[in-house]
This record gives structure tokens, sequence and C-alpha cells, in this order.
């Protein structure tokens, strides 16, 4: 299902990704036996959003794979409040640009040029300059 729109690898995160890494956080927090509201609470959501999350109305427009979805159920673990949240979250977004995946569902959903590759756009920034980075 292409997309006659070039929509930039940060949309795909944002309309894709996000959504589906906070559907499989949703899940394994549910099957670590925490209740509905609390797993709002811990994702900063509302709990009819859990609730579209668990019964895959939300978030469930791509599958994640099985490296990601293994490291989701240690963030779910890790999760306790909003610094943990954005921390693992950035972690889980991390991954699926380093192993490809951001790519792969770039490319499924978005107009990409055949020649695309994450070097080529500088995707993926030099991790020196990551590191050194501070947010205000």
């Amino acid at each position: 299902m292409i997309n006659q729109i070039l929509l930039h690898p940060q949309e795909i995160e944002v309309f894709y990704i996000l959504p589906t890494l906070r559907r499989e956080l949703a899940i394994q927090m549910k099957n670590n036996g925490l209740k509905q509201n609390k797993i709002a609470e811990l994702l900063n959501i509302e709990s009819a959003t859990v609730s579209q999350y668990i019964n895959e109305k939300r978030g469930n427009k791509i599958e994640l794979n099985e490296e990601i979805k293994k490291e989701i159920a240690i963030s779910a673990n890790k999760i306790t409040d909003k610094l943990s949240l954005l921390r693992e979250t950035q972690k889980l977004l991390r991954l699926s640009r380093n192993s490809g995946f951001l790519c792969k569902i770039h490319k499924q959903f978005s107009n990409v040029p055949n020649e695309c590759n994450p070097q080529l756009i500088e995707c993926f920034g030099d991790e020196k300059d990551a590191n050194a980075r501070v947010c205000y």
C-alpha cells in the first residue's frame, strides 16, 4: 500500500511506528497483570485508548518484527513514570531505525525513491553528535 505522497521518516514514526509501539506496550503491560487505568497512566494516554490498543482497533497498521517485540517486553517492565516512558520509547525508536525496520515501513507506506538509503539522506545522523546534543 504505497502512498503517492513522499512521507519523511519521522512521519512514518509518528503515523505508524509509535502507535504500534504503544499498542504492543499496552498489550505487554496487560499480560504482566497491570490494570487498564494503570497502563493509561504509565503510557500517558487515555484509558479508552488503551482499550482500543488492546482490542487492536488502533495501532494495527504494521506488524513489528520479533527483535522489536522482544525489546518491548523488556521496556514494558522498565516504564514506571514519564521519564522512563520517554527513555524506553526513544530506545525502541532507535532500534526501529538501526535495524532497518523504519526503512522497510517507509518504503511500504510512502513513495520513496529506489535509491534511498539511510546514509544517503543522513537519516540517523552521527552517533557522536547525537550523544553530545542537549535537550532544552
